[in-house]
């Protein structure tokens, strides 16, 4: 048995869930869980390339390096290097999370970032979910693109493709994505009531605030 079993198995169990909710269809989108060090090497613990959820099996959860050589298993999600980098760039984030969820990839297809028009997604997401700029999947220039647009908020949307959700524990990234969903719904079904009222611009500073203490804590 492998020694990261109960890791790979938490992984699973995430995937598992980002399908039955609906943020992901056959094999799309991908988990992966950030593991102590190994041997010198930063490690993580990701799901393979090309497998359907309900057919997965802990054994096919994937442990990578940073290289993206892996230590256990064969082939990562294609989009490995984006969880990489964001493992890279936030020392304090422990999962990511890679949905196509409807409402999301809705505004993402249309080229629109999501404004902070709720409470919950300033103090759990940081604020507005900006939009990364294009790059094809699975390249370092997306990898590049969504650090830098996800900054030190917990979310972001990737153009003509999904959002990306990330936290401190694989339960607060899927909570994360599950939000930016219902947050796009909203803006979305807001917008034919007359349009969506982002919050005052002195809330969000207030709420970013408590986000960011919240995130000081994360270790």
């Amino acid at each position: 048995m492998s020694q990261w079993q109960k890791e790979k198995e938490q992984v699973l169990e995430t995937a598992r869930k980002m399908l039955v909710e609906g943020l992901v269809v056959g094999t799309a989108g991908n988990v992966s869980m950030r593991l102590p060090p190994y041997e010198g090497r930063e490690i993580l613990a990701i799901t393979p390339h090309h497998i359907y959820y309900d057919l997965m099996t802990p054994d096919d959860i994937v442990i990578i390096d940073y290289e993206g050589e892996p230590l256990e298993g064969e082939i990562p999600s294609a989009e490995a290097m984006l969880h990489i980098s964001i493992y890279q760039a936030r020392s304090k984030v422990n999962a990511v999370i890679h949905t196509h969820s409807v409402f999301a990839s809705a505004l993402a297809v249309a080229g629109q970032s999501l404004p902070a028009i709720l409470d919950e997604q300033v103090t759990y997401i940081g604020g507005e979910v900006r939009l990364a700029k294009y790059a094809i999947s699975g390249s370092e220039e997306l990898a590049e693109n969504v650090v830098q647009a996800l900054g030190q908020h917990n979310a972001v949307l990737l153009p003509n493709h999904g959002m990306v959700g990330v936290g401190r524990s694989l339960r607060e990234a899927l909570t994360v994505c599950q939000l930016v969903e219902r947050t796009a719904q909203i803006f979305l079904l807001s917008q034919n009531l007359g349009g969506a009222i982002p919050l005052p611009p002195e809330v969000v500073e207030a709420e970013q605030s408590f986000f960011e203490m919240l995130q000081s804590g994360e270790e």
